[in-house]
């Protein structure tokens, strides 16, 4: 078991008092399901109370327990570290993990779509060259980026930090803590319209993220982003480094040619550059330009190119992002499989385009029966879009990638502008909520087809992709 921190240094990062009999400890954790031996259990409190669960993180192993007061039923001698304030002391230890890795390179990522997709790519073709340490899940908030500081050790080559928002101000506490030496804003795009006034205002709240950089540093920029000008001057006048990426003739990381096939791309791109081909384990020219941004931070860091560029064709996105798998009609026959995209975790307008794009370069299979099988599209609504949802919704139907959608269903309030705007034929069904349209969704699964599940968080496309994957555990088409 590996040292992270030990008893000194973290009385002395938190400004908290020890009590009990322990050294050090090996982990940073605020939940006791996921809890490891020698963890650090961290006691928020958020929609509950953190200290309700320090005697089950001591019994699971916690080494010790952050926390604000002696909790009820905790004895005062039991291995506690005790500050004012458990989130502020949280924050305390981040900053001073990131003081200490005076080593590493560190790369913060925000954007209103692909911020995840990045920094999990970056994570996994950048750790074999040194070690990685980046945000688990979605770990971007007030509490998840100064969790994952708290938790990087001191060796760390490369930290990857994503860093989210949905309100103005947000960024810039958390890029104050992280000072990364590479920023990526991946895109800007209408998400969390309903908090803003307009699309510019997000532009710019998504601009903070370069506020933390560290002098001399780089900030990457979508320059097919309608907001590259804005986002542009803002670093010009931090004195920042502008790396630009995608499509545009003018973009330092350029896509210079790309042939899609169904569950892959082959690219030829401009590095910084430096020439390069790679191949991409997924389709879609939205995950293409992430890789741009993804290789020039792996240029910036001082890491082999090549390498990396070879390793990205082995990576593929998470579930929720993009994640792609056969599901068995029937345990016994092979050839009883539908593909299953799960796009489930979130959605925006342009995201869902991408993931429409997706869909359609997707190749259903024929049967042995000779049935074709059909590309299937699963919508819920996209949230915090403000007074203009119900046209950001409509627009929907009206996308190119559309005509080879053969059936789509739908659901939530706003899902029914889409649903009402599709031709009749390919209206598959609409429901109030997913709840409602898994069941719908799964018995009409075929052989041969395609489906794509995507929506916004609040819509809980999740309950529809558990009803798909449930067809994968025996039951027998009829």
């Amino acid at each position: 078991m590996s040292v992270l921190w030990d008893r000194k240094s973290l009385i002395a990062a938190s400004g908290g008092v020890a009590s009990g009999d322990w050294a050090e400890i090996s982990g940073v954790s605020i939940d006791t399901r996921s809890i490891a031996a020698g963890d650090l259990f961290v006691a928020l409190k958020d929609v509950r109370d953190g200290h309700d669960f320090v005697s089950a993180a001591l019994e699971a192993g916690a080494g010790a327990a952050l926390v604000s007061r002696v909790p009820d039923g905790v004895s005062p001698d039991a291995p506690l570290l005790l500050a004012n304030d458990a989130l502020f002391a949280l924050e305390s230890l981040g900053k001073a993990a990131r003081a200490r890795t005076t080593g590493a390179k560190i790369i913060a990522i925000t954007g209103s779509a692909g911020k995840t997709s990045v920094k999990d790519a970056l994570a996994a073709i950048l750790s074999p060259q040194g070690a990685a340490h980046a945000s688990a899940k979605s770990y971007n908030n007030h509490w998840g980026v100064p969790l994952t500081l708290a938790r990087m050790p001191m060796d760390t080559a490369f930290g990857i930090f994503e860093i989210g928002m949905n309100h103005s101000g947000e960024i810039t506490p958390l890029t104050g803590m992280v000072r990364p030496h590479i920023a990526v804003i991946t895109n800007v795009l209408p998400a969390h319209l309903g908090n803003f006034n307009s699309e510019a205002d997000i532009a710019v709240a998504k601009a903070e993220i370069m506020e933390g950089v560290v002098p001399g540093g780089h900030v990457l920029l979508n320059r097919d982003n309608r907001w590259f000008d804005l986002l542009e001057t803002r670093a010009r006048e931090l004195g920042l480094t502008v790396i630009s990426f995608g499509e545009a003739e003018t973009a330092t990381a350029r896509l210079l040619k790309l042939s899609q096939q169904s569950e892959s791309a082959s690219i030829e791109a401009d590095i910084l550059g430096e020439r390069v081909l790679f191949k991409l384990n997924s389709a879609g020219r939205h995950q293409v330009i992430n890789a741009l941004a993804v290789l020039a931070v792996v240029k910036l860091a001082g890491a082999d190119l090549a390498r990396c560029a070879l390793a990205l064709g082995q990576w593929k996105p998470g579930d929720g992002r993009g994640a792609r798998r056969r599901i068995r009609l029937d345990p016994i026959d092979p050839n009883t499989a539908f593909e299953l995209i799960d796009e489930s975790y979130n959605a925006n307008p342009a995201s869902v385009v991408a993931a429409l794009e997706t869909l359609s370069l997707a190749q259903p299979a024929k049967t042995a029966t000779g049935r074709p099988g059909r590309r299937i599209a699963v919508l819920g609504d996209m949230l915090e879009l403000g007074d203009e949802a119900d046209r950001f919704h409509g627009d929907i139907a009206a996308t190119p990638h559309m005509e080879n959608v053969d059936t789509v269903f739908a659901c939530g309030p706003h899902s029914r502008t889409l649903y009402d705007a599709l031709p009749k034929a390919k209206r598959g069904a609409w429901t109030v909520d997913s709840a409602a349209l898994a069941p719908l969704v799964r018995d009409e699964m075929h052989a041969g087809d395609v489906v794509m599940v995507k929506g916004s968080l609040g819509s809980a496309m999740a309950k529809v992709i558990a009803a798909l994957d449930a067809l994968g555990q025996g039951r027998k088409k009829r």
